[in-house]
């Protein structure tokens, strides 16, 4: 009752297109999630994402959920999420994306999530890491261990969208490092971000797992960008 009293006074509106949601709709509504543009990477094996780490490093399994396009529907719900505290969206894009991946994982026998992390300072600023809820909401729909303190940052960078293509690579391969244990060995660890870019950040958090024994990696993104 009260709950349907503050929706009332102060509706929720889209995290897409800012429209007031109706009672059936959740996050997004029904109009921008229709036009949302999906990548169907998990179709293909082989898929571009993949392809994006050809000769540079060694991944079993790669993908996207989204396109990511300047000005478009996905442009605003990760600018939402990554600087309003809209963490909810990362939820559902989550859980929209285990009903694609369930086979995939399944088949790769993976074991472990891993967030990109942020330098404790960039996490101090911001309260939160974005891709945390979209992680945990695939490990626990996939039934996989959320793990966010065996991969980190040593080095503090400034916000990757406002450096240009140089920028963003220039040194990343010194940005991260692990700890783990002999535990860790020979696991096969799936690693996620919001945006593949240039895909440099998730080379580099790869080599770094990759230092681990018998380490396998793949990674999980909720969006890719296409020019």
């Amino acid at each position: 009752m009260f709950k349907s009293i503050l929706n009332l006074f102060f509706p929720k509106s889209c995290s897409a297109c800012d429209a007031i949601l109706l009672a059936n709709e959740k996050v997004i509504c029904s109009i921008c999630r229709h036009h949302i543009p999906l990548t169907n990477h998990h179709l293909l094996t082989e898929n571009e994402a993949f392809k994006k780490f050809y000769g540079r490093i060694s991944v079993e399994y790669a993908s996207a959920f989204l396109y990511f396009h300047k000005k478009g529907i996905v442009q605003k719900l990760i600018h939402n999420l990554k600087y309003k505290g809209h963490e909810e969206i990362g939820t559902l894009l989550g859980e929209w994306y285990t009903e694609d991946l369930k086979e995939t994982i399944s088949s790769l026998k993976a074991d472990e999530i891993i967030p990109v992390p942020l330098h404790p300072k960039k996490f101090r600023e911001r309260g939160y890491n974005q891709v945390t809820t979209f992680g945990k909401s695939l490990a626990e729909k996939l039934e996989l261990n959320y793990n966010e303190t065996i991969l980190f940052r040593k080095v503090y960078s400034k916000t990757q969208s406002k450096k240009n293509l140089l920028g963003r690579t220039e040194g990343i391969e010194t940005v991260f490092d692990v700890h783990f244990s002999e535990k860790d060995h020979n696991k096969h660890f799936v690693i996620i971000d919001d945006v593949i870019t240039t895909g440099a950040t998730l080379e580099a958090c790869g080599r770094a797992l990759l230092k681990i024994p018998g380490a396998k990696i793949s990674i999980i993104c909720m969006a890719m960008a296409q020019s």
